[in-house]
């Protein structure tokens, strides 16, 4: 084990275990942007969290317990931003690559006669997210708020999704589209055929 490993769990045991609400053995986040409000995120056990990531509970004074959870052995690539307003469950053995956006929350812009800033007009709606166990999150996608996204899943890079998938699916896309299914008695990946 290098220095900066040795660091980064001594950092987890010494500190992130007083003030986060739950942080499991041998889990490690290395060096975030920005971690708000760590008492309302629960980690998992070998949960690893690379550089840049932003785990950010809002609070807004309406919504005061927020819930942010990750399961057990799930791999947060660098510069992943997660934005918790109500409740984000991950499961265990997910995977998020890089420069991912999780975010129940949205900041509404139809009052043009609102002066405030956008990021000051929250939606105070009740919200969520849910990626189910066993997913992969491709490089660069965003999934918005009030989306399930079923175990076994795969998002493909770079993509927008804006309603549930189901289990066993790849999506794809902006906004993201089902493209093949897991057919188990056939053990393969199948197209999904659309309508024209």
């Amino acid at each position: 084990m290098d220095i900066k490993t040795l660091r980064t769990y001594l950092k987890t045991i010494f500190y992130y275990r007083f003030v986060f609400r739950a942080i499991g053995r041998r889990s490690v986040i290395r060096r975030p942007i920005l971690i708000t409000y760590p008492r309302h995120i629960t980690i998992g056990e070998r949960v690893c969290i690379r550089d840049g990531a932003r785990l950010e509970i809002v609070k807004d004074g309406v919504n005061q317990d927020p819930v942010l959870k990750i399961g057990s052995h799930t791999n947060i690539e660098q510069n992943v931003h997660i934005a918790c307003h109500c409740r984000v469950i991950i499961g265990s053995h997910v995977s998020i690559t890089a420069n991912c956006a999780i975010v129940d929350i949205s900041h509404p812009y139809e009052d043009v006669s609102d002066n405030r800033s956008i990021s000051a007009r929250l939606d105070s709606a009740p919200s969520f997210v849910e990626i189910e166990d066993y997913c992969f999150i491709g490089i660069g996608s965003v999934i918005l708020p009030n989306i399930r996204i079923g175990h076994h899943s795969v998002i493909g890079a770079n993509s927008v999704v804006t309603h549930d998938i189901p289990p066993f699916s790849i999506a794809a896309g902006n906004p993201a589209k089902v493209i093949r299914r897991y057919d188990h008695g056939q053990g393969l990946w199948l197209k999904v055929h659309r309508d024209a």
